[in-house]
């Protein structure tokens, strides 16, 4: 509970920091209560739209309201998927608000001991350590290799776990060993006619426990003409910090990535996680207080793409035969990807060039699925309803693979395949592992 304390320190940080021109941009309209799922799964609560939210953190500012619990927990209720910037007519950047609303909040706010050693083990003492990831990712493997993860199932261990949790360990990825995580390279020649030189951001989890999923994307790059750079000193890119009030830490991390990645002569910096690419792109925002830094993040971004948006700007899909025993696919957008790094038609162009397979869209495939990093975690209850919601418009594609370009999602959508008792017959793959399978 905030103390009427935290409350006046929160009201005050509002005043000071948030962006009120911002705030007055928006106009009211209405035009993203459609888009937004917690505005339409609260059965059209105004407190948990856009817009609802908007106007609660402009009043805080002027004072006509306080930040209390309620105010709070429509923060906490959303899902940052910002499917509603694209929709604004005045362009009002709902995401920025939202952070620096949340960061002020957790800043000024005594958490339990309990919350504060968990944020402190998560923020600080795992995601911005490689080396750590790697043991904890290791320590998954063992768990998976030795026989315990078996033992746990026939004994139904498991069913101490909540719900979404226990169904959650059943979809989680086969992981690497050790020795092969940190073996790790860090260049690549191209393997056909050199058009690019390229850096490849491999993320923190994306190359742990989805490492086959960046040795795809790096097999691609290179047939795509792409010599590679993997630069060893990039980290983590804060996103999971940015999004949960932890901004400086975000800020941090994003200093080292600029450093690790200025310097290489490379003509595009290349992600293939739509939650990555989102913080990546905002790293000129993240600094634009920083008078050393502004400009060289700006750079940054520049350079930022999408491993489907490379592919098809050299025409990937037309050099290189793609072939995949007859199917049906649809494809699942990342949120972040799609709102925010604005990458929606090349995915569809790039599944659609595949010979054999029937692609089909889904209903509302820009809806977010529920993920949103660790929502599903700490907000199960509206994930799965959203989840729910999303198997609905999965199945009525009679897809039997569902794409999507992002690891929360694609987890998300195989913990929604279990759930609907369709494991076998329906399955969910990164974007990057399905046009390598269909490589020939």
């Amino acid at each position: 509970m905030t103390t009427l304390l935290e409350q006046e320190r929160i009201q005050q940080q509002f005043k000071e920091r948030m962006n009120e021109d911002e705030l007055l941009n928006c106009m009211r309209c209405g035009f993203c209560l459609p888009t937004c799922p917690t505005y339409i799964e609260s059965g059209y609560k105004e407190s948990h739209s856009p817009r609802g939210r908007i106007a609660m953190m402009k009043a805080v500012v002027d004072g006509i309201v306080e930040p209390d619990e309620d105010f709070e927990r429509s923060l906490e209720l959303c899902l940052g998927c910002r499917a509603c910037e694209p929709v604004c007519p005045s362009g009002v950047n709902y995401g920025h608000l939202l952070e620096e609303a949340r960061d002020i909040i957790n800043q000024n706010k005594k958490h339990s001991l309990p919350v504060r050693a968990v944020r402190k083990t998560v923020f600080e003492g795992l995601f911005p350590h490689q080396n750590r990831m790697r043991t904890m990712v290791g320590l998954l493997g063992f768990y998976q290799r030795s026989g315990i993860q078996t033992l746990a199932r026939k004994t139904r261990y498991l069913g101490f776990l909540p719900n979404n949790l226990a169904t959650m360990e059943r979809v989680l990825p086969k992981v690497p060993t050790m020795k092969e995580m940190k073996n790790r390279p860090e260049h690549l020649p191209a393997l056909t006619e050199k058009v690019h030189k390229v850096a490849f951001f491999s993320g923190c989890l994306m190359d742990t426990m989805f490492m086959k999923t960046n040795d795809a994307t790096m097999k691609l790059l290179q047939l795509a003409g792409c010599e590679i750079v993997i630069p060893k000193q990039q980290t983590c890119c804060g996103a999971l910090h940015g999004h949960s009030g932890e901004k400086d830490a975000a800020k941090e991390l994003a200093k080292k990535n600029i450093t690790a990645f200025e310097d290489l002569g490379v003509d595009f910096i290349i992600t293939n996680a739509g939650g990555c690419g989102a913080l990546l792109v905002d790293y000129d925002h993240l600094l634009k207080d920083d008078p050393v830094w502004k400009e060289r993040a700006a750079q940054f971004k520049s350079r930022i793409k999408d491993i489907s948006e490379i592919l098809v700007a050299v025409s990937f899909h037309k050099k290189v035969k793609l072939e995949l025993p007859a199917q049906v696919i649809t494809y699942q957008d990342s949120c972040h990807l799609r709102n925010v790094m604005k990458t929606a038609s090349a995915p569809r162009t790039l599944l659609g060039s595949i010979n054999g397979v029937q692609y089909q869209e889904m209903k509302e495939a820009d809806r977010c699925c529920g993920s949103a990093g660790i929502y599903n975690i700490v907000e199960s209850e509206m994930s799965m309803v959203m989840l729910d919601y999303k198997m609905v418009q999965a199945k009525a594609t009679h897809a039997t693979t569902i794409v999507t370009a992002n690891p929360g999602c694609l987890l998300q959508m195989q913990l929604g395949i279990e759930r609907e008792g369709l494991a076998g017959k329906i399955r969910a793959v990164h974007i990057v592992d399905l046009l390598a399978e269909a490589v020939k």
